[in-house]
């Protein structure tokens, strides 16, 4: 083939080749469209970072979506604010959110807190804390871990290390975290706490130690029991006592001479009571006190919620002075004296909220208001709480939404209705969604494969694989087009991404017919 025959093949087959992109259109926080970049990939990962994969590089970008820094790495591993973690084909490493490079991609595993970030390659251990920019080696480990109070818990075998304490060869049985201020040790020595800084605040002598909650702790040591709060450079000993103190769960009694005597909570005494004959927890920090008389009294978390009273079988945690009792299997609602408000006639009850209680006569719920007044009748098959003055109840095996009469205030009944963490109503029907707002209006009915209300009137909906935007009358802001849409609130700018195609422009050709040039050609 001659060269002009290859240049002229060569240029139709470019003429005819369709070239595929991606390009972001950026609006501003009032849908007025501002730009358009084109990267392979944006993912928002923070109100600080941005990174694309543009040309199968990844980058770091600007608020303008700029690309400024090379990260040096095929993907990101893990954003843990401020640390971006990325991977390479060598391993991991970290950049600050700023653009800074702390650690090159080498390392097997990264691990990150605040100011601190602990790498591993193999079996050996790295700290790199970013007050001194330095990444120092800690030594080879079984295995090691960056606890919440700054401290390295370190493992080989069955022994564990404390390398950044100032006894790091120190062996300890056992190390866990407390919480984010403590750890909990056991030498063979005992049982005790070390502080952020490694040191302890008790020393492991004592003999039995439980972690209750937070900074308390229960202990026996010889004969001796103690209920223990540590504190940032001491631990200190709230209440001590050669009285028998049990644990069961969250709750803890005192036997004197072996009678129960006393409730107990974390800081120490709650009830000191002559007479007491069983205490039944009720969840955290709530108690149901039975006396010899066979009165019956609420016990809350500081002090009496209802005083005990005969007659009574049970009190459950209430809200706003009535308190769900029961007596001979039925429930109804005491006040803190005990006597009975709303007389025991319901199968089931719940704690008043916003002045509405959900009762139960044999399968059906209802709802009496602070007068014992069936205001909605027992018919459905569940029901929630009033919020916002609006309960979901459940009936015939569909869900709606009513007020405070009874009133329907949605045309339909739907498959599930959920309430959001915003107190807005996600609608489901056959595997579409839909939404509702906090008063009950509907904004959209189910009809999307995806619906989340990312901010203010922005609800994003998908359709199939098309993305859009409807604000909060149900009107699209942007149409049901896009391949993603990405809220990016630190710019308070939306990136919605779009295939498009371009052709290379063709020229218009002559053939010219193939042969021996003529003279003057």
């Amino acid at each position: 083939m001659s060269s002009y025959r290859a240049v002229l093949c060569l240029f139709l087959f470019f003429s005819g080749l369709i070239a595929k992109a991606q390009t972001y259109e950026v609006y501003d926080q009032y849908m007025k469209l501002k730009s358009r970049v084109e990267y392979d990939q944006i993912s928002i990962l923070g109100e600080a970072v941005r990174v694309s994969t543009a040309n199968q590089q990844l980058k770091l970008l600007s608020k303008d979506y700029k690309p400024f820094l090379d990260l040096k790495a095929n993907s990101v591993y893990r954003y843990d604010q401020p640390w971006l973690i990325v991977e390479g084909p060598n391993g991991k490493g970290v950049f600050h959110e700023y653009g800074e490079a702390i650690l090159p991609a080498e390392y097997d595993q990264i691990q990150t807190l605040f100011t601190k970030i602990l790498s591993r390659k193999g079996n050996s251990f790295w700290l790199y804390e970013h007050a001194t920019r330095k990444n120092s080696f800690l030594g080879k480990f079984d295995e090691a871990t960056l606890a919440r109070n700054g401290q390295v818990i370190a493992r080989i075998g069955q022994e564990y290390f404390l390398p950044l304490s100032p006894e790091p060869e120190r062996a300890k049985e056992m190390v866990q975290e407390a919480n984010g201020n403590f750890l909990f040790v056991k030498e063979s020595s005992g049982y005790g706490l070390v502080n952020r800084d490694g040191e302890y605040i008790l020393d492991p002598i004592i003999d039995q130690m439980v972690h209750l909650d937070d900074v308390y702790f229960y202990a026996f040591d010889g004969s001796q029991y103690m209920l223990i709060e540590a504190k940032e450079i001491r631990a200190d000993i709230n209440y001590t006592s050669y009285h028998k103190i049990t644990l069961e769960g969250d709750m803890m009694l005192e036997y004197i001479h072996g009678k129960l005597r006393r409730v107990m909570q974390q800081e120490g005494i709650l009830l000191d009571q002559v007479g007491m004959e069983k205490v039944t927890s009720l969840g955290k920090h709530y108690y149901n006190v039975l006396l010899r008389d066979k009165s019956l009294g609420l016990l809350g978390p500081k002090g009496w919620e209802v005083r005990p009273v005969v007659g009574v079988e049970s009190i459950l945690p209430g809200r706003d002075g009535l308190y769900p009792a029961s007596k001979g299997g039925k429930f109804g609602f005491v006040d803190t004296q005990g006597k009975w408000v709303i007389s025991p006639e319901f199968d089931e009850v719940r704690p008043f909220i916003q002045d509405m209680a959900a009762v139960r006569v044999g399968r059906l719920w209802g709802f009496v208001n602070r007068e014992g007044f069936v205001v909605i009748t027992p018919q459905f098959d569940g029901a929630s709480d009033f919020k916002r003055n609006i309960a979901i109840v459940k009936i015939e095996g569909k869900h709606r939404l009513i007020d405070k009469a009874g009133n329907n205030l949605l045309p339909n009944a739907y498959d599930r209705i959920s309430l959001s963490a915003d107190d807005y109503f996600i609608t489901e029907m056959d595997k579409k969604f839909g939404l509702v707002a906090p008063d009950g209006k509907e904004i959209v009915e189910p009809k999307f494969e995806e619906l989340r209300r990312e901010e203010l009137d922005r609800i994003l909906v998908r359709l199939g694989d098309k993305y859009g935007i409807l604000n909060e009358q149900g009107e699209y802001v942007l149409p049901v087009y896009y391949k993603s849409i990405v809220f990016d609130t630190g710019a308070s700018q939306i990136l919605a991404e779009d295939d498009y195609q371009f052709a290379v422009p063709a020229s218009p050709i002559v053939e010219q017919p193939i042969g021996k040039k003529r003279k003057g050609t």
